[in-house]
């Protein structure tokens, strides 16, 4: 059984991974002492391999406290390949520390950061060696991690689907109990092999590597119940729950004194030290754009103006962050109308209401060039969900679902949905899915990432009309 390998396995990643940390502190004192330095400038051979014993007890213990050693049949490579540099990382400054505590000059530092560089490279080499040699076994049926669903509902399925469409990561689901599915119903071959009490007859023959309990909403009060059942007997226990519509893949949790609390979705902006920076950013690149623009909205003004000698500067109040209605400022690009005419609707392709150099600004964007001064004022950001109009949010907010996450943040002047695709005429739900995306996972690195991407692809809008 895998419970059984998966101790052997971690073993042998252990003597691999002390084999590759003493082989690469070789290979770097090799290449640095003994090929590019000089006799007599450097401490004895004896000193440096003496090091060695502190070095490979120590760099084993960062890999255990980094996870290196458990399970990787479904996690992911980049996830390891962090694990692998955190830990390296962590002993390159362990290591400078030492010396420095002991005072210890005349030890190659520079030896060191190779050692660091070569043994994160063969780590990773060996690694992904491993874990495609595993992969491969288990899609022949080798070495598979047996697993029992308790309860059939969303989640079970979800989960089967998922599993039959990577055997690498090994897993076979011998199947399902549930007292609402009549027993021999199956989901993708996978059977109902009777009700939830079989479970207190499958669990003493201890043939399970896991149970994963998959209850529907209407089932929870079995909850408590199963998993005392299950470590009763010792068998790893697994919850998926069926509530992944409301509660996305990644919730923020909290320890309230020992009271769990699971925040329906985690948004980093909420965060004071990152609302701050964010803040920052915006008020910095929006005096800069507006410096480097100045050109370009004097020529769009002038050019507004000798065309129908109108307004230059268009406002319309859109929804922002907490739903506050706010002005948003735009170059005019549509032959001035009344308030109903402007309510009517979006733009759409041959629109008679769009002026000529209109459709050159709207093309190329430049017509949002002003929205610099809302996010200098506060009203929006540089990178955020899109805003929108106050009757088109009262719409949308009933006909399409978490569409009101999007005011947890303020409205930006480019987007995660915007670089990709999604702007003007596209779909709202698919926009909506990519602006949850971004709130969820925001980094001040994310926003760089979709300025730039903004720069080299976002400018010239093909759906813009």
């Amino acid at each position: 059984m895998i419970k059984d390998n998966q101790t052997y396995f971690n073993r042998l990643h252990v003597v691999l991974d002390a084999l590759i940390t003493v082989g690469s502190y070789i290979l770097a004192w090799f290449l640095r002492i003994v090929v590019f330095s000089s006799p007599g400038e450097v401490l004895p051979k004896e000193t440096y391999f003496a090091a060695l014993y502190f070095i490979l007890p120590g760099y084993l213990i960062l890999y255990f406290m980094m996870n290196l050693y458990r399970s990787k049949r479904n996690s992911s490579s980049w996830r390891e390949l962090v694990d692998v540099v955190r830990a390296n990382l962590a002993g390159l400054i362990s290591f400078f520390v030492i010396l420095y505590i002991i005072n210890e000059p005349n030890f190659s530092r520079s030896m060191i950061v190779i050692f660091t560089a070569f043994n994160i490279f063969f780590m990773m080499l060996m690694r992904r060696i491993v874990r495609g040699i595993l992969r491969s076994v288990r899609k022949k049926g080798y070495n598979l991690k047996h697993i029992l669903l308790v309860g059939y509902s969303r989640a079970t399925e979800q989960y089967i689907d998922r599993i039959l469409a990577n055997p690498e990561w090994g897993y076979h689901v011998c199947g399902i109990l549930d007292d609402a599915i009549p027993a021999g119903t199956l989901y993708r071959d996978i059977k109902v092999l009777g009700g939830i009490g079989n479970l207190e007859y499958i669990l003493p023959e201890n043939k399970m590597d896991e149970i994963a309990i998959t209850l529907s909403l209407s089932d929870y009060d079995k909850l408590e119940g199963l998993v005392n059942l299950c470590e009763k007997f010792g068998v790893h226990t697994k919850f998926i729950p069926d509530y992944n519509s409301v509660i996305p893949s990644r919730p923020y949790t909290e320890d309230l004194m020992g009271l769990p609390v699971v925040n329906i979705r985690r948004v980093p902006l909420t965060n004071t030290f990152n609302w701050i920076t964010k803040r920052l950013v915006d008020i910095f690149g929006s005096l800069v754009a507006i410096v480097v623009f100045s050109p370009v909205m004097l020529f769009a003004a002038i050019a507004i103006k000798i065309q129908d000698g109108g307004k230059v500067i268009f406002k319309q109040t859109r929804v922002g962050l907490h739903n506050r209605e706010f002005e948003m400022y735009k170059f005019r690009t549509m032959r001035q109308q009344t308030e109903a005419d402007e309510a009517k609707g979006w733009t759409t392709k041959d629109d008679d209401r769009v002026t000529k150099i209109g459709k050159f600004l709207r093309r190329t964007s430049l017509d949002e060039v002003p929205q610099f001064f809302n996010i200098l004022k506060g009203d929006m950001s540089l990178v955020g969900p899109r805003p929108e109009r106050p009757q088109w949010v009262e719409k949308f907010k009933e006909e399409i679902p978490r569409y009101m996450i999007k005011h947890q943040v303020r409205p930006g002047l480019t987007g995660w949905a915007q670089v990709n695709g999604y702007r003007g005429d596209t779909s709202i739900r698919k926009r909506i899915e990519y602006d949850i995306y971004y709130i969820e996972n925001w980094s001040l690195g994310f926003d760089i990432k979709i300025l730039f991407l903004t720069v080299f692809k976002g400018f010239i809008n093909k759906n813009a009309y």
